[in-house]
């Protein structure tokens, strides 16, 4: 692991979670990126923050790039980094990959501010905030493992 990335999310693909096809939903990839992407901002905002009710994220944009089926039982990493940081924004990457074997199932692109709850607008990323994500920071293109389902 580099200092670009960390392990967000690890799960499995239960059958209850597929549809008819027996393939995982496109509502339990967004499910599982989104308890990914609150451990990456936790890590980002800092412990500090999690008594604030006053500050929080938006989401303002979010791509996925679905690579790979998911079926019942698959073992499931996402593991997430930071690719762009702007005065207010933080847009970041998440990929998921088989646990077991890496290949690449889903990529996940979000771009989401920093937000004043109560004034119910963007916010500036506080200094400390900014100097975390910068370590997650990467510029590197993600190394991706595409097989054909």
């Amino acid at each position: 692991m580099s200092l670009q990335d960390l392990t967000t999310y690890v799960g499995v693909a239960h059958p209850w979670m597929c549809d008819t096809m027996g393939h995982m939903n496109v509502r339990h990839y967004a499910a599982m990126f989104d308890d990914a992407s609150f451990q990456l901002l936790g890590h980002i905002a800092g412990a500090e923050t999690e008594t604030d009710r006053g500050r929080g994220w938006a989401d303002v944009r979010s791509e996925v790039e679905y690579k790979h089926e998911t079926k019942a039982g698959a073992l499931i990493t996402i593991r997430s980094r930071v690719i762009k940081l702007g005065r207010s924004s933080v847009t970041f990457e998440q990929i998921m990959s088989g646990t077991l074997d890496g290949v690449v199932h889903a990529v996940n692109r979000t771009t989401t501010v920093r937000f004043d709850l109560r004034a119910r607008a963007a916010i500036a990323l506080e200094p400390d905030a900014r100097e975390r994500a910068e370590a997650l920071l990467s510029t590197e293109p993600a190394r991706l493992r595409d097989q054909s389902a």
